[in-house]
């Protein structure tokens, strides 16, 4: 048996979690527990600085040296605090796979244990929710679901950039206002499931394919 912490942005990326990993991971032996980030006493829920994610990360992994600790934060808007955000060596022109590598390995170089891997979201989680856009068929009408599909036939989904109004939750927002992440991203990623999301979504894969290494 092993044990990973995940430490997540909010409700829907425990709902994500408890949802289509937990179950599906348990079966090889792999128990994921996810936890809510805290962002000041009584309140919890989104990463506003590194500053306060930091010593959480380091509380998990030390608290339970046998089991692991890993992420599901979003690349954009990602606080500059972060680990690699103010590095000249940050490659400001690289693609959304190459920055989440190297806030990666800044972040593990910084939190410095062994049970830690880190893992940032290219370049949000409704990424994963483009990877099969005519889903959304059940919650919005064609219009919705042709604007979504045009987004994700110019571009692999975690190629879908990080700007204010082209990052993939502004691109659903933008043509469907009633999207309530909380409710449709659990039920929407339950719909396309894990393999099309691996198939699709490399980093993503990537991540899954170093918790799944802890089962063995």
């Amino acid at each position: 048996m092993s044990r990973v912490y995940l430490l997540v942005e909010g409700q829907t990326e425990e709902s994500f979690v408890r949802e289509l990993l937990q179950a599906h991971y348990a079966r090889i032996g792999l128990f994921l527990t996810p936890i809510i980030v805290s962002t000041s006493p009584g309140h919890k829920g989104g990463v506003t600085s590194y500053a306060k994610v930091r010593p959480q990360i380091q509380r998990l992994c030390k608290q339970d040296a046998d089991a692991h600790v890993s992420t599901m934060f979003d690349l954009y808007a990602l606080p500059n605090d972060f680990p690699g955000r103010s590095d000249p060596a940050w490659p400001r022109q690289g693609s959304g796979h190459q920055k989440a590598e190297f806030v990666e390995a800044c972040m593990a170089q910084d939190i410095g244990q062994a049970n830690f891997i880190p893992n940032v979201m290219v370049h949000e989680y409704e990424a994963l929710l483009f990877v099969q856009p005519e889903r959304f068929a059940d919650w919005a009408d064609q219009e919705v679901v042709e604007a979504l599909q045009a987004a994700r036939q110019a571009s692999a989904p975690e190629d879908i950039n990080d700007s204010p109004q082209t990052a993939p939750s502004k691109r659903i927002l933008a043509v469907m206002p009633g999207y309530q992440k909380p409710v449709h991203g659990p039920l929407l990623a339950c719909e396309i499931g894990l393999d099309a999301m691996r198939a699709e979504c490399p980093h993503f894969h990537g991540w899954l394919v170093k918790l799944e290494a802890l089962a063995k």
